[in-house]
């Protein structure tokens, strides 16, 4: 019988339970007004970092591949640029409309990239988390969704060892940054969905997005299939009895697109080109050398996140969460199950780890021994990582909370500490933020008086131009590697109207 067919309960099956609704709530009654107050503004400190990298965004220029996008861009237009990706070079489609829609005006899609992707992601965050809360019958105080969303988006961004690949280059953002939280926009309809209607539509809007997802990143597709297949796998541990074959068909129709999408993707005559471009240079995947240096690289990789003290903030807002929060009072069992820490817990660093490592051996061939440098990669599966560290503190909270009755002194000096550890957290990323910015200034400054020369020289006749290299954030930039590297100079020269870019040695005054 299909999804919402007649004869299936219009009664939404993810809140259906195996024992009668309408229970009395769980011990520990309704959150205190309390929370109301101070919630809201533990939010703050992150959403200010948030504020402050959206207003350096004005900073933000053109390097690395946008040099060639934004020509291809400007020439023939995103369909055009769409055509140059599934053509010739990569094959992936979806990410080519993302960056015809910034490279298409040049300065300005970058400097309004960061803020319109960053509020976008906080956005998604917030609303996932809410209806989370929502589905597994917790009742908050109002602002508990938006301070944990805030956090987690600040130590996404922020946290990182490279927050401008993360955050202001756009090319890597579409790909790496905001493809796994696309991944979360796609279980929006399902969390929302109340009616047959709403859930056939869940259905399409999954498969949808899974194709989708095949063409925009290969990481974020392998993540998704992952923890998709481990919700077909493991439904009977994870939701309610009457909520299980609708969890594996959203799940399965997930997979099928995402394989859809990654068809379309490596059957491409731009897939083929770019395979060819490195199997003369590189090992197969799945040669055992390539599997043991993509090991090591992960290993490393692992040891740099897990050191990074920041994403405790995560676990801070987690504990907090976990403390606040009660069940609905007439909300009945709870539709994912187990909501038991080891269950939970253990499934979601089993996935950390296989998704982790499966991005590791895809993306080896290509970067060898530098992966660990290329930290814009590691965001396909960093968000999973954050999101369990605020599972890991939720369950934390819960366990600390009072059983009955108003919160005891020990209750209230445990959420005093996780939410000094959490603004702690926001607040350490902001030194670093702000030096990022200086780079920035500086190279914006140098960019744009280099920018408007080439040009005047360009129109006043000129073929060939020197070009002083001028980077930000370890981006690659021409006549690297002491003037061997050439790339991407053509790109440069093409942007000018030249026929040569050579290399510079002082910057226009």
């Amino acid at each position: 019988m299909a999804v919402g067919a007649p004869g299936v309960s219009d009664t939404d099956p993810l809140e259906e339970g195996d024992t009668q609704r309408g229970g009395p709530p769980a011990p520990g009654g309704r959150p205190g007004r309390r929370f109301t107050l101070w919630l809201p503004l533990l939010a703050l400190p992150a959403l200010g970092l948030l504020a402050l990298a959206s207003w350096l965004g004005r900073h933000a220029r053109p390097s690395a591949d946008e040099w060639c996008f934004v020509p291809q861009a400007r020439d023939q237009g995103v369909l055009g640029l769409v055509d140059q990706f599934y053509f010739t070079d990569n094959g992936r489609v979806a990410n080519g409309l993302l960056v015809g829609l910034y490279a298409r005006f040049p300065v300005a899609g970058h400097q309004w990239y960061g803020v319109v992707s960053g509020v976008l992601i906080l956005l998604v965050l917030w609303a996932f988390l809410a209806r989370i809360l929502r589905r597994t019958h917790q009742d908050t105080p109002p602002g508990t969704a938006l301070f944990v969303a805030s956090m987690v988006t600040a130590v996404f961004f922020f946290a990182t060892t490279n927050t401008y690949k993360t955050f202001y280059w756009p090319a890597a953002s579409v790909s790496h940054t905001l493809a796994p939280v696309l991944a979360c926009a796609a279980a929006l309809p399902l969390l929302a969905a109340r009616t047959p209607r709403g859930r056939n539509a869940a259905v399409a809007v999954v498969l949808l997005a899974g194709v989708f997802m095949g063409t925009l990143s290969e990481e974020a597709s392998v993540v998704a299939l992952v923890l998709l297949g481990a919700t077909v796998v493991l439904a009977r541990w994870m939701f309610v009895e009457r909520a299980r074959r609708y969890a594996r068909v959203w799940s399965l129709a997930g997979m099928a697109g995402v394989a859809v999408g990654t068809l379309i993707l490596v059957t491409s005559p731009g897939s083929r080109n770019r395979r060819e471009r490195y199997d003369a240079e590189t090992v197969s995947m799945l040669a055992p050398e390539s599997l043991v240096g993509a090991l090591e690289q992960y290993v490393q990789i692992l040891g740099t996140v897990f050191t990074t003290w920041q994403y405790v903030g995560a676990v801070a807002a987690g504990v907090v969460l976990g403390l606040v929060a009660r069940r609905r009072p007439g909300g009945g069992p709870t539709a994912l199950l187990p909501l038991r820490p080891l269950p939970v817990l253990g499934l979601g660093l089993s996935a950390l780890l296989v998704t982790g490592y499966l991005c590791a051996v895809i993306t080896y061939p290509v970067f060898g021994d530098r992966l660990i440098r290329t930290e814009r990669t590691w965001n396909d599966y960093l968000l999973l990582y954050i999101l369990l560290l605020v599972a890991a503190g939720a369950f934390l909270g819960r366990a600390l909370r009072p059983r009955e009755g108003r919160a005891p002194l020990r209750t209230t000096l445990v959420a005093l500490a996780a939410a000094a550890v959490a603004v702690t957290s926001a607040v350490s990323l902001y030194g670093p933020l702000r030096d990022l910015g200086t780079a920035m200034e500086t190279r914006a400054d140098r960019w744009d008086r280099q920018d408007r020369w080439m040009r005047e020289q360009a129109d006043a006749g000129a073929t060939t131009l020197p070009y002083r290299p001028n980077s930000v954030g370890r981006m690659l930039e021409p006549f690297g590697n002491q003037g061997r590297n050439k790339w991407p100079a053509q790109c440069i020269a093409r942007l000018y109207g030249v026929d040569e870019v050579t290399r510079g040695t002082r910057f226009p005054q």
